[in-house]
């Protein structure tokens, strides 16, 4: 699996320009995964539900199946949480998993940059960014890409990762 990660501030963009990647990249015979690193407490799962009742009475793991899609729920219970490679080894086989977050993973990164955010780049500090996506020209030596430009973003993806 070739693997791309994505990096920047809140707000920046990221998800709007994977989103818009997910679609560009499948829609060239590519089967794209993702992992998404959340920095806060989530849950996929509410009161009321059988699920949610079976976790919270102990299970370490519960699984949802439909006939649409099936999800699995992992309690840490006080463990640590996932690495990216951990991560990674959950996933099933595909041609490219694209990772929101994670952003001082050693893997090659896309940084997200906005001008308007005020927030400073990440590049000068992260060796493992491989391009800028922004919406304004930045001084750097990196490949620099139009973020308003999601198909030149996949094109360099794709070429990068040997997948076009």
């Amino acid at each position: 699996m070739k693997i791309i990660g994505f990096a920047g501030w809140s707000g920046s963009g990221k998800t709007t320009l994977v989103e818009r990647l997910i679609g560009l990249i499948e829609n060239r015979g590519l089967v794209v995964s993702l992992i998404k690193h959340a920095h806060h407490e989530f849950d996929i799962d509410y009161p009321g539900k059988d699920s949610y009742r079976h976790r919270h009475a102990g299970c370490r793991e519960v699984l949802i199946t439909s006939a649409n899609r099936w999800a699995v729920m992992h309690e840490l219970r006080g463990r640590a949480e996932l690495t990216l490679d951990e991560a990674l080894a959950q996933m099933a086989p595909c041609d490219l998993v694209l990772v929101e977050g994670f952003k001082r993973a050693p893997i090659p990164k896309i940084e997200i940059w906005r001008g308007d955010t005020g927030k400073p780049l990440l590049f000068p500090n992260d060796p493992h960014i491989v391009a800028i996506a922004s919406d304004r020209p930045v001084a750097t030596t990196l490949p620099q890409l139009d973020l308003n430009d999601p198909s030149a973003v996949a094109d360099f993806i794709l070429e990068r990762l040997s997948l076009a």
